[in-house]
């Protein structure tokens, strides 16, 4: 792909979003054949050598302007494109073809008495506007499964991925002018001011669904503004419960790298809460990892007195202050509290949680079982990281945002949530 000059291009917003429901209208029809042939040129695409070095260098652009208008280093981390993450990109495009399609599942099949054939089948939503930030995978991600379950996509990247985006977006058109599929079924645009911003979130008769993904400013802003049913996550404010009967050595791994993989991400853990009974044990265990890895706790006196001395132990920790618990650091910092109880983690969850991703670590049985039902976050774990809640890894090949609204999507959204269902109905002239 060869690089090109990012140019202004005129559009008028309704214009485009107009577009992308008629391009709808033929995607609905597409077989799943012809999806996953257009995914899979996209995905052998984005495996050229060209084309690796032509993103690389957009993303290069967008790295330095970021990184000079001050961007925080675990954002510029989610902002910056390499070889791997291209190739990763490339991978999850195969993986979302080689998935069911779920247009036409039928979820019911009945015949009344009557004897009318009644199903219900799986059908696009239409038109899904996606309003996100620093993320220039998302553009690939989100056209890919918009694609899959039929349905016309208006991406609005945020302005530091605006480089990147621009050359994703115009890799996805070309492959879509090659396969003579409509190229409005993806309209990418980093450009867009507030007042725009607002007046897309008004057009209703065109988009079906608004998904923001990104702070909590931007999530507020998009979800005050917009005439269109909205799904989204404010924060991601994510615990890990180490329980009295869990494996230490695997919970100081666990606890430790569910921050450190990627502390930007909205599944890391930001707070950590030990059972009593073991915390003597495992609070200077863990505090000492934390330090190695240059984590800052922030825990209760308790946990201040139980990590010991010296710079791996109470010289470590801070004292956790009230607006702590149920912060969402999107960093090196993790909040660090005793509990009583299984009882007591979970009513800790529920006062300070945000309906995103909980995990217990445990070798009881009973104690998972009751974590498990009385925590109602958008996914429990059990004996694994938070960070394995996203849909790459929960196999849905990827996911175009995690939804703590609990409505029809809750939890990493992949194909089968940018679809819903209708009813058809068969009879032979029957009247009422």
């Amino acid at each position: 792909m060869p690089d090109r000059a990012m140019q202004p291009t005129p559009f008028s917003i309704e214009q485009s979003a107009k577009a992308a429901r008629e391009a709808s209208r033929r995607l609905a029809t597409l077989t799943s054949e012809q999806k996953n042939a257009a995914l899979a040129d996209l995905s052998g695409t984005l495996e050229q050598p060209d084309t690796v070095q032509a993103l690389l260098r957009a993303n290069a652009l967008d790295m330095r302007e970021s990184a000079a208008r001050g961007l925080p280093a675990p954002k510029l981390m989610r902002l910056e494109l390499t070889e791997d993450s291209v190739r990763s990109l490339a991978r999850s495009l195969r993986a979302v073809a080689a998935l069911p399609d779920p247009i036409g599942a039928v979820t019911r099949d009945d015949r009344l008495v009557n004897g009318l054939r009644v199903r219900k089948v799986r059908t696009p939503l239409g038109v899904v506007a996606m309003v996100y930030e620093a993320r220039p995978g998302v553009t690939i991600e989100a056209f890919a499964l918009c694609f899959k379950a039929g349905n016309a996509c208006i991406l609005k990247g945020g302005k530091e991925s605006a480089h990147s985006n621009a050359a994703l977006s115009e890799i996805i058109r070309q492959v879509l002018a090659e396969r003579d599929l409509p190229a409005e079924a993806m309209h990418s645009v980093s450009t867009m001011n507030r007042d725009e911003l607002k007046e897309l979130l008004g057009l209703n008769q065109y988009i079906d669904l608004v998904i923001p993904r990104g702070g909590r400013e931007l999530i507020e802003f998009v979800v005050g503004h917009s005439t269109i049913p909205t799904i989204q996550h404010f924060q991601g404010v994510c615990h890990i419960f180490v329980d009295e009967s869990a494996d230490l050595e695997m919970a100081v791994n666990v606890c430790a790298t569910a921050k450190t993989s990627a502390p930007a991400a909205c599944n890391a853990a930001e707070c950590i809460l030990i059972h009593k009974n073991i915390a003597d044990r495992f609070v200077p265990a863990l505090v000492q990892r934390y330090a190695r890895d240059g984590v800052e706790v922030r825990g209760t006196p308790l946990v201040q007195a139980l990590a010991g001395s010296g710079e791996t132990g109470a010289g470590h920790v801070r004292l956790a202050q009230s607006e702590d618990f149920g912060h969402e650091f999107l960093d090196l910092v993790v909040a660090m509290r005793i509990v009583e109880n299984v009882d007591e983690a979970i009513d800790h969850i529920a006062t300070y949680g945000s309906n995103h991703t909980e995990a217990i670590l445990t070798c009881d049985g009973a104690s998972a079982e009751m974590f498990t039902a009385g925590v109602q976050s958008s996914c429990v774990l059990v004996n694994a990281s938070t960070r394995f809640n996203d849909g790459f890894s929960l196999g849905l090949g990827a996911e175009i945002g995690i939804s703590t609204s609990r409505i029809h999507a809750y939890g990493p959204m992949g194909l089968e949530e940018l679809t819903t269902q209708r009813w058809v109905v068969e009879g032979n002239g029957h009247c009422r």
